[in-house]
């Protein structure tokens, strides 16, 4: 008889915050009847500056089927955080995190770029990817590789070796969900590898938390710059270089703290 959820919730701390926010967003995008255009990430709303969009669209699940595979798989691969011992372990979790959603996201983006601007692709200009099978997808990766003897298990009855199943499941799921973005499980896996190569390593909680800084910087800023949501506190000017914006935060009483900064078709289910 296995553990009561209470204890493995325990056991897992980060992976079911992770679960529970991804599923409050569903429930809120459900409830408000909110589309996956809306949030989801697509090569023309980047070129935009919809930057915000790389963070809600890893998020977001436009279904309770989609919202429950994510969950399932991430569930099972939440025993990285009890692997202290080979060096992975909560902080490396959260910290790598961090690194497969903004990383798997601007692969995706280059992806399309390629695509569009090489092969003359229109089609990917306009794709929306939502969903968190990106780094779902890096976790396997990472987990194949660190811990081989692993098990992937899926809604509780199919498990699948640890050591094949980046690719098998990135077959499996471009074949049953037709919509399956193959090239964000893609590069979820290829973030993956770098991360268990050592090619991107180093992160700690100094790191970790200046990138979380900035990528709340980015995502306030590019999301008042595309007017998807208005901040009454804050002004965006242009100065003589029209690439870099004046930043103005206005208090209640009309004083004014202003510094410059440096900005940094269908649906496809990741």
């Amino acid at each position: 008889m296995g553990k009561p959820i209470f204890y493995e919730m325990l056991e897992k701390p980060a992976t079911s915050c992770i679960i529970g926010l991804c599923s409050v967003i569903w429930f809120y995008i459900q409830k408000k009847n909110i589309g996956y255009s809306q949030v989801g990430l697509s090569y023309e709303s980047a070129v935009e500056g919809h930057y915000w969009r790389i963070v809600t669209s890893a998020f977001s699940h436009i279904s309770v089927i989609h919202l429950v595979f994510n969950m399932s798989a991430l569930w099972s691969l939440g025993v990285v955080e009890q692997l202290g011992h080979i060096g992975l372990g909560v902080q490396f979790y959260l910290h790598y995190t961090l690194v497969l959603v903004v990383l798997s996201g601007v692969l995706v983006l280059v992806a399309y770029h390629v695509l569009i601007q090489r092969f003359k692709l229109e089609y990917f200009r306009r794709v929306t990817a939502v969903g968190y099978s990106c780094v779902v997808f890096g976790w396997m990766t990472i987990l194949s590789m660190k811990q081989p003897s692993s098990k992937l298990n899926l809604f509780g009855f199919l498990s699948l070796p640890i050591t094949f199943a980046p690719f098998e499941s990135l077959i499996f799921t471009s074949i049953i969900v037709p919509q399956a973005s193959f090239l964000g499980h893609l590069s979820g896996i290829i973030v993956g590898y770098a991360i268990s190569w050592g090619l991107i390593h180093g992160m700690n909680n100094y790191w970790a938390v200046s990138m979380l800084g900035w990528i709340m910087a980015v995502f306030v800023l590019s999301l008042k710059r595309s007017g998807a949501f208005n901040f009454d506190f804050l002004e965006i000017e242009s100065i003589t270089d029209s690439s870099l914006p004046s930043v103005r935060f206005v208090s209640g009483n009309g004083r004014v703290l202003q510094m410059t900064s440096i900005p940094v078709g269908g649906v496809e289910l990741i």
